[in-house]
């Protein structure tokens, strides 16, 4: 690896990593600009959305692997599938890949409107499944922790996969907090502020 790649990787893992609301040149840049109409929000996300299917489009063609792109608009984020084909190695054992062309093209986004991206991206249906799995894994915990009255401290996850659970768990009425470190940070599922006192 040469000096240049490792300091555009650390360049690029800055800007993916930084927080919306840490201050800097994009919150100022917000903090110009009117608030969002639906419509602005909507056609922003479609933009996003049309970027990453082309710069996914050639890396499936340098690959020279087949697949179709599929775009949608998800609550605030662009939705990008790619479906068909053989891309189970697009995925890795366990997201690794996912997670890694995910990041690949936040940044293709980032580099062509100047804005950080929420987009999400999803390759032979792999995160549709884990939502459903990590939703069980959530109510399951709850159920538990509603039972016992104990918390219950669920394994490693990404922060994907983190959000997925806190939402299973609000919606079964009890609350979650995350703890730890990266890669290491997990959901500790709590029990209701009635049970706990």
């Amino acid at each position: 690896m040469s000096d240049t790649t490792a300091v555009t990787e650390a360049e690029a893992s800055e800007l993916v990593d930084a927080e919306p609301d840490a201050g800097g040149e994009q919150a100022d840049k917000a903090a110009e600009r009117a608030p969002e109409t639906s419509a602005e929000r909507i056609a922003r996300l479609e933009r996003e959305g049309d970027i990453a299917a082309d710069y996914l489009e050639g890396l499936l063609d340098i690959a020279d692997l087949d697949g179709d792109i599929d775009m949608d608009v998800e609550g605030d984020r662009a939705s990008v599938s790619i479906v068909g084909g053989k891309l189970s190695h697009l995925v890795g054992s366990e997201g690794e890949v996912l997670d890694a062309l995910q990041e690949l093209t936040r940044l293709a986004v980032l580099r062509e409107t100047g804005e950080r991206s929420r987009l999400m991206l999803d390759i032979d249906g792999h995160r549709a499944t884990r939502r459903s799995e990590l939703t069980r894994i959530g109510t399951e915990a709850a159920r538990k922790v509603a039972e016992t009255g104990e918390p219950v401290k669920l394994s490693a996850m990404s922060p994907f996969e983190r959000k997925v659970v806190h939402d299973a768990v609000a919606a079964a009425g009890l609350r979650s907090e995350s703890e730890g470190e990266e890669p290491n940070r997990c959901v500790v599922v709590l029990p209701s502020m009635s049970q706990s006192v």
